[in-house]
């Protein structure tokens, strides 16, 4: 086989290197990664720039992202942990955290555990292994420190060397049981989160708080757990079914998310009650579908694309050396008030009926 002229760039089909393209310009290699690299401070003539960049673009020349990463010992890549791939929470979550990580031209892996502790467990190292510098975690039950920077989403675990953004779920309690309790109603039935869900027990808790300092009675037999590992209104609908099968008596329901709430307002319209007719729903999240279901549903909004976004921020913030190592971010909550929510039947009624006696008094 004859001997490939120094100086002339490869036909054969396989990748130019660098030394390749170097030699068929006659160039010192590190002029051609220089330019190559937009490495800046280099004084090199703007036509011999454009030489470099048009062998480049003939040869289609792929500068070595392996290459460059041992030289700068960094990869750039994030990896990113989450329970489902699914709509809703954790997809708006990752929305935002995808857009930041877009803008500071960082890439990504996504790993999907199931919740499943062995897999929590191995994913991060397989991760750092395939060059992540820095993890967030999502609804992700963390229980060390890991080698590599992490934030974690909806995290409640003090580790070192982990980032918590958080909401913040004494205002979310504050804000769903008194926006029924100020509308009247006393009968309120409380759905729970899936154990393992992160947020499930520090928002239970912020809920039982706020119903004591009421004086509202939180009831065993009107409290409902979730225990499926759904991500669709199918999570809400057998329990609320199981609930109205015992002929239990209540005039609203705090669900553990949007799509548990779906799940509610569709058994109870199965078993002939109307929301909000009849029994008030309220939900949490603010998913997209909760605006565009019927009836729209009242609920509170977690700034997600926000907190994805705000995790991302700060995980870039500490690989660049400006972030704390250890630190809890709060963020606010909001109450949207749509058609799921109104006062009870019997204080509509005694309302109805103070008017029209107020109307047939001034005739």
């Amino acid at each position: 086989m004859p001997k490939k002229k120094q100086g002339s760039a490869d036909n054969s089909g396989e990748p130019v290197t660098l030394k390749v393209l170097a030699a068929y310009l006659k160039l010192d290699p590190a002029t051609v990664s220089v330019v190559l690299n937009n490495v800046p401070g280099r004084s090199i003539p703007e036509a011999t720039r454009e030489r470099i960049r048009s062998a480049a673009r003939k040869f289609n020349y792929q500068p070595s992202f392996v290459a460059r990463s041992l030289r700068n010992r960094r990869t750039m890549t994030i990896g990113i942990l989450v329970p489902v791939l699914a709509d809703g929470y954790h997809t708006e979550v990752m929305s935002g955290i995808g857009d930041h990580l877009l803008e500071e031209s960082y890439f990504y892996f996504i790993a999907h555990h199931r919740h499943r502790a062995d897999l929590i467990e191995q994913y991060p190292n397989l991760l750092t292994s395939r060059g992540a510098e820095g993890i967030i975690a999502i609804d992700t039950h963390l229980n060390h420190k890991l080698t590599v920077p992490v934030v974690a989403v909806a995290g409640h675990s003090r580790i070192q060397g982990v980032t918590n953004v958080v909401l913040d779920h004494s205002t979310a309690a504050e804000l769903s049981v008194r926006h029924l309790y100020d509308q009247g109603h006393r009968a309120i039935a409380f759905m729970r989160g899936q154990i393992y869900s992160s947020d499930s027990e520090v928002r239970w808790q912020a809920i039982t708080k706020v119903a004591r300092d009421l004086g509202l009675a939180i009831k065993p037999e009107l409290t409902i757990q979730l225990s499926e590992d759904l991500t669709s209104p199918e999570l809400g609908y057998p329990v609320v079914q199981q609930l109205l099968a015992h002929h239990r008596r209540f005039s609203a329901m705090i669900c553990f998310n949007d799509m548990a709430a779906i799940g509610a307002i569709r058994a109870l319209h199965d078993a002939g009650l109307r929301v909000p007719e009849d029994i008030s729903i309220i939900g949490f999240d603010d998913v997209p579908q909760a605006a565009f279901q019927t009836p729209s549903l009242t609920t509170i909004s977690q700034p997600l694309h926000e907190m994805g976004k705000l995790a991302a921020q700060l995980l870039l913030e500490r690989l660049n050396g400006m972030g704390l190592t250890s630190q809890e971010v709060a963020v606010k909550p909001r109450l949207i008030v749509r058609e799921s929510t109104s006062p009870p039947r019997h204080l509509r009624e005694k309302a109805g009926t103070s008017k029209t006696r107020k109307r047939g008094i001034s005739k």
